[in-house]
Order: structure tokens, then C-alpha cells, then sequence
């Protein structure tokens, strides 16, 4: 999972973790990518953290939403 790589040496804690592996699992079912590895699914990994660190926010919801919304919002720039 490109999540758990990006995180594999990361100072987050077990429950922070836990919240950014739930919001990019969500992330991932709502887009549907063809593949569970490649770029897209490392964008969202990125996306998920950026958020955190960025927001400080641990709530699985919201954090999916926000990092879902940023996601689409940097794909309609390209």
C-alpha cells in the first residue's frame, strides 16, 4: 500500500495512522483507481499526509474529504 510506504519510517503515532489509512482507503474506493499501486494511489498517500501535518486534522472523514477535494482541485490545474 503507497500509504503505508510514505509512512513506514514516519514519527506519526498508532492512532494517527490509523486515521490516515482509513481516509485513504475511503479515498481510494470513491475514485476508483484501476490499480491499488501507481501514481494516483500515491498522490492520494501524499494528499492524506500533506493534510495532517498541514491541518492537524484526525478526524477519517473530514481528513478524506479534504485531501479528496485538494486532489481534484490540483488535477483540474494540470
Amino acid at each position: 500500500m503507497a500509504i503505508d510506504q510514505l509512512l513506514q519510517f514516519s514519527v506519526f503515532e498508532p492512532d494517527q495512522i490509523a486515521c490516515m489509512r482509513a481516509a485513504y482507503e475511503d479515498d481510494l474506493d470513491a475514485l476508483q483507481p484501476t490499480q491499488r499501486q501507481g501514481p494516483i494511489t500515491e498522490l492520494v498517500a501524499k494528499k492524506i499526509i500533506i493534510e495532517v501535518v498541514q491541518t492537524g486534522e484526525r478526524d477519517p472523514d473530514r481528513l478524506r474529504e479534504r485531501a479528496l477535494r485538494n486532489l481534484i482541485i490540483a488535477m483540474d490545474h494540470e
